[in-house]
């Protein structure tokens, strides 16, 4: 079980944290944690492009090799920086991890050979990768209860944003009439770092995750943390009502969580909500990796477009990705989580289906073919965004970090195996047939994990984190939630 350090005590910032209305105070958790999503996906654009593979002399394998050894390290990144982020605070391992990606890929920029690269890829990866894991876990803690669902899954979307934004810069990094060939793909990689340097400074404006503080021994930081945040709250002309005793919490500290008891609460306390987060996380991560790593193929293999004009296809597919999760999620909170799960891992998958029998009917042209993934794509971007959000709810505070690590590491490594899976289906371009059935088999997977998400999930909506799952700290552990 977790070791607990002192006498128990009763805290309120919970629900002092969940009562308060939306001020600039949250917009400044929203630019300076969120913004760690754009980064992710400018990082993914700029070496999807493949600018150095000339200068550093790389075959294909060799710069496919760095994509792989880029998500290597986001695996190791979430995992080693996911417990530490657990057991040292939210906010020092945000400021660290985006300090590592800053270095990792500032200097990948400076690559005077193929080694020298992978591993500046690696250790930009393993910022990102820690990133994933701090950072969710303290927008879930810091923002209120009405507006998290919406605020997490729109910030996660943004992801595209940044892919939009890195193929943009791409049209011009790499146009030789506008930079030279050795300079363009270099500059690509700065670009990340000059505009995390605004960021890191804005995050040091941010607080420590006061629910954090409050299961560490450090109830009367917590406390003083809570009362400068409603200072702010206050000052922009906010009335706040007091919050009973009657809410509070009895919160005895925890040192440390061992392995043992984290195995206990996933698979023991909560495996439903366990089998709910896997299967979020796989489905999508399987969908995505499978579409997104192949469009390419299908469009030139089986719709004849050449390398120049394919990249044009990119940027309705990224805007329908980051329009579904900033329209949709709303509704997360207004008509509830499971039901919203269902609807967009559902309706993208169908979608998915048709646009198979569609394909295999040959009656599509690239521009349809990309106007029907920009469809599905909408939903289940929104849909892949709440998977982070689930998990960060369904756990205890004490592993929340850890949690979503585990389960960002399942769905990359399952999603691992998509684009070689699919790379194999699409072949040549001269037979249908196999495409088509990974595109039902990626359409049916999706709508299973939708399915399975409404049955076991959780009704989060709105509700404080402490009454979805009650934290390990908490005294009487009779009196918190359970899974039913």
């Amino acid at each position: 079980m977790s070791q607990s350090t002192a006498e128990p005590r009763v805290s309120l910032v919970p629900a002092r944290m969940d009562r308060l209305p939306w001020t600039r105070f949250h917009w400044t958790i929203v630019v300076g944690l969120g913004f760690s999503w754009v980064l992710d996906g400018l990082e993914i654009q700029i070496v999807a492009s493949a600018g150095f593979q000339k200068e550093l002399g790389m075959s294909a394998v060799e710069v496919g090799l760095a994509g792989t050894i880029y998500l290597l390290g986001q695996i190791t990144g979430a995992l080693v920086f996911g417990r530490l982020s657990d057991r040292l605070g939210r906010r020092k391992l945000f400021i660290l991890t985006l300090a590592i990606y800053l270095v990792g890929s500032g200097i990948a920029g400076l690559s005077f050979d193929v080694w020298f690269l992978y591993v500046f890829r690696f250790i930009a990866g393993m910022g990102i990768g820690g990133e994933y894991a701090a950072i969710n876990s303290a927008i879930d803690e810091l923002i209120p209860a009405k507006y998290r669902g919406r605020i997490d899954i729109a910030i996660n979307g943004t992801y595209w944003g940044g892919a939009a934004l890195g193929s943009v810069a791409n049209l011009f990094l790499l146009n030789p009439d506008y930079f030279a060939e050795n300079w363009g793909w270099r500059i690509g990689f700065f670009i990340g770092p000059v505009l995390g340097l605004a960021i890191i400074y804005l995050r040091r404006h941010i607080p420590e995750s006061p629910r954090w503080l409050m299961t560490h021994g450090r109830e009367d930081e917590a406390e003083a943390t809570v009362d400068d945040i409603e200072g702010r709250v206050r000052a922009e002309g906010h009335e706040l009502e007091e919050v009973p005793i009657s809410k509070g919490m009895e919160i005895t500290a925890t040192e440390r969580v061992p392995f043992t008891t984290i195995a206990h609460v996933l698979f023991k306390d909560y495996p439903k909500r366990t089998l709910v987060g896997a299967t979020m996380m796989i489905t999508q991560s399987f969908l995505y990796n499978a579409i997104f790593f192949t469009y390419i193929l299908v469009l030139q293999n089986f719709y004849g477009t050449d390398s120049a004009s394919t990249q044009y296809y990119f940027f309705p597919f990224a805007i329908g990705n980051l329009l579904g999760p900033l329209l949709l999620g709303h509704f997360f909170d207004a008509w509830g989580r499971r039901q919203m799960i269902f609807l967009t891992y559902g309706v993208s998958g169908a979608v998915l289906i048709v646009s198979g029998f569609l394909f295999q009917a040959d009656v599509l042209t690239a521009t349809t073919q990309t106007i029907i993934w920009c469809i599905a794509f909408f939903f289940a971007s929104a849909g892949a965004s709440s998977a982070y959000l689930t998990v960060s709810e369904l756990f205890p505070l004490e592993i929340r970090a850890q949690a979503i690590s585990y389960f960002f590491v399942v769905g990359q490594i399952a999603g691992a195996s998509a684009p070689t899976i699919y790379g194999a289906l699409i072949g040549d371009g001269t037979d249908r047939g196999p495409l088509t059935i990974g595109y039902l088999f990626g359409g049916a997977i999706m709508i299973v994990g939708g399915v399975i998400a409404f049955i076991f999930g959780v009704d989060a909506a709105r509700r404080s984190l402490e009454d979805i799952t009650g934290p390990l700290s908490v005294v009487k552990r009779e009196n918190v939630p359970t899974e039913e």
